[in-house]
C-alpha cells in the first residue's frame, strides 16, 4: 500500500481513541496506569500536533478555498483549546481522583470531536488539495521529522509548556 500521510493521521487518531477509550476504564486507584496512559497519549500527541500545526496545516491553508479555510481555523482553535487549556488542566490533577476522571474524559472527547471533524472535512478536502504523489512524501517528511532533533526541541517545549501551567493550574485549586 503506498505511503499516505492522510491514512497515517488517520490510524494516529486511532491510536488516542484506544488510549482514551483505556484510559476511561481506569479507575481512581489506578494511579501508575492512569500515569503510564497519560504519558502515551502525551507521547502520540505531542508529535502529530505539533508536525500537523507546522507542516500540514500550513500547506493546506495555501491551497484552500474559504470552507477549507475556515476548516483550517477551526481545527487551529481545537489544537489551541487543548494545548492551553485541557491538557494542563489534565496534568493539575491527581490521578485518584475523580477530578483527573473527569478532566481526561473531557480531553478523549475533544480529541475524538477535533479528529473526526478533520477526517470528515479537511482531509477528505485534502484528497483533491494534494496529489497522491504530495500525500506519499508529506508522510515520508513526517516520519523523518519525528526522529529529527528539531522535532525533539518542539516536543519538549510543549510539554515544558503543559507542564508549567499544570503547575500554575494546580496553585490556583
Amino acid at each position: 500500500m503506498p505511503r499516505d500521510i492522510l491514512k497515517t493521521l488517520k490510524d494516529e487518531h486511532d491510536q488516542l481513541r484506544a488510549l482514551f477509550k483505556e484510559m476511561e476504564s481506569t479507575t481512581d486507584r489506578g494511579v501508575k496506569t492512569r500515569n503510564e496512559l497519560l504519558r502515551k497519549i502525551d507521547e502520540n500527541l505531542l508529535p502529530h500536533a505539533k508536525w500537523e500545526e507546522s507542516v500540514f496545516y500550513p500547506r493546506f491553508a495555501e491551497r484552500a478555498n474559504r470552507d477549507g479555510l475556515k476548516t483550517h481555523a477551526e481545527a487551529i482553535q481545537e489544537h489551541r483549546a487543548v494545548e492551553q487549556t485541557v491538557m494542563p488542566d489534565v496534568h493539575a490533577a491527581d490521578f485518584d481522583t475523580p477530578m483527573f476522571a473527569g478532566r481526561a474524559k473531557v480531553f478523549g472527547e475533544q480529541i475524538d470531536h477535533h479528529a473526526k471533524e478533520e477526517e470528515k472535512t479537511m482531509f477528505k478536502m485534502a484528497r483533491e488539495l494534494f496529489t497522491a504523489e504530495e500525500r506519499a512524501q508529506m508522510d515520508e517528511e513526517y516520519q523523518a521529522w519525528k526522529q529529527s532533533p528539531e522535532a525533539a526541541t518542539v516536543i519538549a517545549a510543549a510539554a515544558a509548556k503543559t507542564g508549567a501551567k499544570a503547575v500554575l493550574t494546580k496553585l490556583k485549586q
